[in-house]
């Protein structure tokens, strides 16, 4: 079964089960700061499984595409990857426990038809604070999976959430098959030594962890699902790793004959091929993103580069010296034509900036191959013939220079790296990294406090009051909001003038002090266009969407959350109007 195939299963499988099939949506979220990508098919349906009401029902299925670089590092082996499509299915207050496992073991069994002796799950075993989820594995032995294949583990493999320190959580249950592989003495599902692999995972979000540690039962109960496609479909070809797919078996034989060398000849190229496969597919799908953002030293476009430099070092292994990424980069475009259509928008436009990068890189590998050479004379004055670890370091930390790089140019001059010396200035490099990456990566449910509530509200007309100052052309590009304050990028090709930020600050002060109702209305997003509604970033032409209108002024496709009046927002203050990314400019603002 291929990719195409299995995600045109899973949702008429869904379907067939009274769910909407919904859009997936940017991989660039929208006002949720604690996350720089989206890194699971729940984060856009975040105000919905909070309680808000969902244009398109309480049963709900769809594909999405998701970034994880958590373990960046660790792409090159045989199931890490970078960039991923998840399929999901969710219930918003609607069924349950019972229901969801039916309808998993269904699929599976008679969809996938993947044997039920090859099926093995886990349940939560319990703790001091909830009990064992004693329900769940109930419900797979009256499916037919025999206990000694139930296996309970603990919070750390079978428990979902909360995202902070409190709010919805909820024990899982996640679905094995046993691959043939003999692992290790005594291995079981959640061990990872090639036996077991995970398929899909089902989160049940019925407590709510209370700010003194105690969890309450919540009347409002949420399933939350997701099954991997790329590691599902390696499953049901039989195949080893998810490179031996057609998922990626058209990207290596592209790298293959512009490098002139074939993958699968050694592991040492073959794990730099799989390097620059993966980052390259990532590369390409957040470029030409609805929302793309370019490379940068900070939050995503930072993610972004270190992505690309990755993919050119290890390319350097392969034998490239100039660049050649975005000839890969056009294959998975066209690859991908049919599930997400809409990356043809900005295909041209990220092709550019990928080769922009790749040649700036390729401009600072230089830089850092002319300050080698100037510590050379020094370097070779050390009797120890041995390039301390803090100078490597400099060279990587300073001008991006790879150390394995820094070890090459040194054995062609007789030297040696302290590599130790280098790993040390490293990994407090990476922990201080990690640190503020937590901050970032957390996942899970954006914070949506009062404040939030009415800064993302505040943006609604600030978006508009943008249009009537500047012109049609201003279209929002990307949002982000704190507690203290919003940020907010639109398309203009010009600094906005003193003038021009006066009149829009006095014009969303303006609605604010009307005390404008704020209202929502469901209808289909063509008839949300011709009402005049502002709608970007929705895929599905027929899609039920959410209407919010702020009095007579503004009229916004949106998920929510707002406030119920304009009064409640506060007085409206511009902090700051600077650039974004070429013709895109990024205003911050406060409520006082």
């Amino acid at each position: 079964m291929t990719a195409n195939e299995l995600r045109k299963k899973y949702i008429d499988f869904f379907v067939s089960k009274n769910h909407s099939q919904i859009a997936g949506k940017s991989l660039i979220p929208e006002n949720d700061p604690t996350v720089l990508f989206t890194t699971a098919g729940m984060h856009p349906l975040v105000p919905y499984l909070l309680g808000e009401q969902h244009p398109a029902g309480t049963r709900l299925v769809n594909h999405q595409r998701c970034v994880r670089t958590g373990d960046i590092d660790e792409v090159g082996d045989f199931s890490h990857l970078t960039f991923f499509e998840m399929l999901g299915n969710w219930s918003l207050g609607d069924y349950f426990k019972e229901e969801a496992i039916q309808m998993s073991y269904e699929f599976m069994t008679e969809w996938l038809n993947i044997p039920v002796e090859r099926l093995s799950v886990t349940v939560f075993a319990g703790d001091d604070a909830v009990p064992r989820d004693d329900e769940s594995a109930a419900i797979w032995r009256s499916l037919g999976i025999p206990e000694e294949r139930i296996h309970y583990l603990p919070r750390t493999d079978n428990w979902w959430g909360p995202a902070g320190a409190t709010g919805p959580c909820g024990p899982d249950t996640e679905m094995f098959i046993d691959t043939g592989a003999p692992g290790v003495e005594g291995s079981r599902p959640g061990i990872n030594d090639g036996k077991y692999m995970e398929i899909w995972n089902d989160v049940f979000m019925q407590y709510n962890k209370t700010a003194d540690g105690s969890y309450e039962r919540l009347d409002r109960r949420c399933v939350d699902t997701g099954m991997g496609i790329e590691r599902t479909i390696t499953i049901l070809q039989g195949k080893k790793t998810v490179y031996d797919t057609e998922v990626f078996q058209p990207i290596l034989e592209r790298i293959g004959a512009l490098s002139g060398r074939q993958y699968g000849s050694n592991e040492e190229d073959d794990r730099a091929f799989r390097i620059v496969a993966d980052h390259v597919r990532t590369a390409a799908f957040i470029l030409a993103d609805e929302r793309g953002v370019a490379p940068t030293n900070v939050g995503a476009g930072y993610v972004l580069r270190r992505l690309i430099r990755r993919a050119v070092r290890f390319g350097r292994k392969l034998g490239f010296d100039g660049p050649f990424l975005t000839n890969p980069a056009e294959l998975v475009l066209e690859m991908y034509r049919e599930p997400y259509p809409m990356l043809q928008n900005r295909a041209e436009e990220a092709l550019s900036e990928l080769r922009a990068e790749e040649e700036r890189f390729l401009l600072t590998l230089r830089k850092g191959e002319h300050e080698f050479t100037k510590m050379l004379p020094n370097l070779q004055k050390s009797a120890s013939a041995t390039i301390p670890g803090r100078i490597a370091f400099k060279l990587y930390d300073t001008y991006g220079f790879p150390i394995e790089i820094t070890e090459e140019l040194a054995r062609e001059e007789g030297l040696t790296v302290d590599r130790e010396g280098f790993d040390v200035a490293f990994r407090k490099h990476q922990e201080q990294s990690k640190l503020e990456g937590e901050k970032n990566f957390k996942g899970g449910l954006a914070d949506h406090s009062e404040q939030t509530t009415k800064l993302h509200t505040a943006t609604h007309l600030l978006h508009q009051a943008l249009r009537d100052v500047l012109g049609d052309h201003v279209a929002q590009k990307g949002s982000n909001i704190t507690t203290e304050r919003l940020r907010f990028d639109f398309s203009h090709p010009d600094k906005m003038t003193s003038e021009q930020l006066s009149k829009v600050e006095d014009i969303v002060n303006e609605q604010i002090q009307k005390d404008l109702p704020v209202s929502f209305a469901t209808m289909k997003l063509s008839d949300a266009r011709n009402a005049g509604a502002i709608a970007l970033f929705v895929d599905k032409y027929d899609e039920d969407v959410k209407v919010y209108s702020i009095g007579d002024y503004s009229k916004e496709v949106c998920g929510g959350p707002h406030v119920a009046h304009t009064a409640e927002l506060g007085r409206f203050r511009i902090k700051k109007e600077q650039s974004s990314s070429q013709g895109v400019r990024r205003i911050k603002a406060v409520l006082e």
